[in-house]
């Protein structure tokens, strides 16, 4: 068995004295793992790093079998991330979410093509924490607990929506929620785009981590989020704690 496919590097872990085993994610071959050799050496332990956009060839015996991989780069992302902590906490949470949620050998082209642009915008980093709170709705989205935000699930209209029902994931208006509005979630303005402040994104990650513990991890039978992801709301937290000293 061989193929080859480019891919994103979301996890390594040794293997023997001198190996890596590396988990990328492909758009035409899902989540793949496999031995590369030599990969703790000076030569490619530099190109092994989280994020890195590579070249893949995998072989194996039989398709079942671990398998092991050629890698060449493609480009690097660790100068993107290298300086900003909020950056590298957010790198590694998609990288990680990818890896926890997603089963080997089954294709999500479509999600893989956002999480390459995801990791891409990187290099901008004044937008790159709202790019990762929508790509987190498509995680959810993709997962098949996607968020209905279009319209209210109650009047149908699309004007003053602000609410979202913790159950459906639907969104409410200000009159559709009536006196059950203290039982509702808030409406991410971020996802409407009408608000784009890191206050505003914060607001709607807390939405997005209430459908991803509420509903994907129940569907997984997972106890908690990893704790890259909490790490990227931390620093998050923090950086708007800075910025708000120094105003």
């Amino acid at each position: 068995m061989e193929w080859r496919d480019k891919g994103i590097l979301l996890a390594t872990r040794p293997f023997g004295e001198t190996s890596l085993i590396i988990d990328v994610f492909t758009p035409d071959h899902g989540k793949s793992s496999g031995v590369v050799r030599g990969g703790q050496s000076k030569k490619l332990k530099p190109i092994l790093q989280i994020g890195a956009q590579l070249d893949l060839t995998w072989k194996a015996r039989l398709e079942e079998h671990l398998g092991s991989f050629q890698v060449e780069l493609i480009r690097s992302r660790t100068a993107n991330v290298m300086n900003d902590r909020l950056l590298l906490a957010g790198m590694l949470s998609s990288a990680t979410l990818i890896n926890r949620f997603f089963p080997s050998g089954q294709v999500y082209k479509a999600f893989y093509e956002s999480s390459e642009n995801l990791f891409d915008l990187l290099q901008f980093p004044d937008i790159w924490a709202l790019g990762y709170f929508k790509w987190e709705l498509e995680l959810l989205e993709t997962l098949g607990f996607g968020l209905d935000l279009e319209k209210c699930a109650v009047t149908g209209s699309t004007a003053d929506l602000k609410f979202i029902s913790p159950k459906s994931g639907r969104a409410v208006s200000q009159a559709g929620a009536g006196e059950w509005s203290s039982k509702l979630l808030p409406f991410p303005v971020a996802a409407s785009g009408q608000g784009n402040s890191l206050e505003d994104i914060l607001d709607g990650l807390k939405v997005s981590q209430f459908f991803l513990e509420r509903k994907v991890l129940v569907a997984f039978g997972i106890e908690q989020l990893p704790t890259a992801r909490a790490r990227f709301i931390s620093s998050l937290e923090k950086k708007i704690r800075n910025s708000t000293l120094h105003l």
